[in-house]
């Protein structure tokens, strides 16, 4: 099985030129949301978040990278999220891609590894296909999803923060996953720090947060992959999350990284309430269903990745010549 599994050749691009033409955030509050998954009720959560920011003073950029959509599978709920996250900026993530440029192959356009199940995949596959059939019917939305760019450069609080979707060599690539900077350690992230010359990197697209930050040729560099925004991320905990970088410290309940920089960089809770959307999701996808199978226990329960794992490798100790 290809479909879902491969990587695209048009999802590449170059690490050199992610941070080309850098655009300045005016702003005291970067808040970056991936994987928001069609979540109305995470949605307007953070859409809360970033209200009470401004309540305190604070001007916040709101900026979804990818994946914004996947459970909306109605017509209402496709157009009101994407009406809704398009009036914020964004980038694409996979799902976008496919749902706007369809590519035979492509399956999800995930580019799962081979740690990811193959019924896992097949179930995806199909769901797109679900989604498809609904952006189909609105043509205007596929147009603006085509023409979101794959990747954003910032000039945040005088820092080069570089915002993508998957990893900084392919829009759906997995390099900043958790599964492979635990068993590959960081020297390719390392790489890309060099060649992108950000100071910060955030990513999403791979399912599970990753913090890490390290001093790369005597600069200190953060990276922050929120895993979900719009699903549970820890053991025991449906809560899904979003970066949040800014000159303000973040709550006491984010999960920080240490920062010598003039900003505070954290994977910030998104706390939306779990009832009416469980309610929604299972109309949606019913029980035995694909999106039911491969999500619904995480929708729930969170995932087996405790606080302490997500906390590890971010300390600046380690430093990389």
């Amino acid at each position: 099985m290809t479909e879902g599994r491969t990587c695209p050749l048009h999802y590449r691009y170059r690490p050199e030129d992610l941070a080309r033409d850098p655009v300045v955030c005016d702003a005291d509050v970067l808040y970056v949301a991936g994987g928001l998954y069609g979540n109305p009720l995470a949605l307007a959560e953070i859409e809360a978040m970033a209200d009470r920011e401004r309540a305190a003073g604070r001007r916040v950029h709101l900026l979804f990278n990818g994946d914004f959509n996947w459970f909306n599978a109605s017509d209402e709920l496709f157009v009101s999220i994407n009406h809704r996250v398009l009036g914020h900026d964004a980038i694409t993530g996979n799902v976008e891609y496919e749902l706007a440029c369809p590519g035979d192959g492509a399956g999800c356009g995930c580019a799962y590894p081979d740690f990811v199940d193959d019924a896992v995949v097949e179930r995806s596959n199909r769901i797109m296909v679900r989604l498809q059939g609904i952006a189909a019917h609105h043509p205007e939305l596929q147009q603006r999803l085509g023409r979101l760019p794959r990747y954003r450069c910032l000039m945040f609080g005088g820092l080069k923060v570089v915002v993508l979707h998957g990893d900084p060599e392919s829009l759906a690539g997995w390099g900043l996953s958790h599964e492979e900077l635990s068993a590959r350690g960081n020297e390719q992230l390392a790489r890309w720090f060099r060649q992108t010359g950000a100071d910060i990197l955030v990513s999403t697209h791979t399912c599970l947060p990753v913090m890490r930050a390290m001093v790369v040729d005597g600069r200190q560099r953060l990276f922050l992959n929120n895993g979900s925004a719009g699903m549970g991320n820890l053991i025991g905990s449906s809560a899904g999350l979003l970066a949040r970088i800014a000159g303000s410290a973040p709550s006491e309940a984010a999960f920080g990284l240490p920062s010598g920089f003039p900003v505070s960089a954290a994977l910030e809770p998104v706390r939306f309430p779990l009832a009416p959307w469980l309610s929604l999701f299972d109309a949606l996808w019913p029980e035995n269903t694909d999106a039911a199978l491969s999500y619904r226990h995480r929708i729930l329960n969170g995932t087996s990745l405790t606080p302490g794992q997500l906390r590890a490798g971010t300390g600046i100790s380690e430093k990389i010549i």
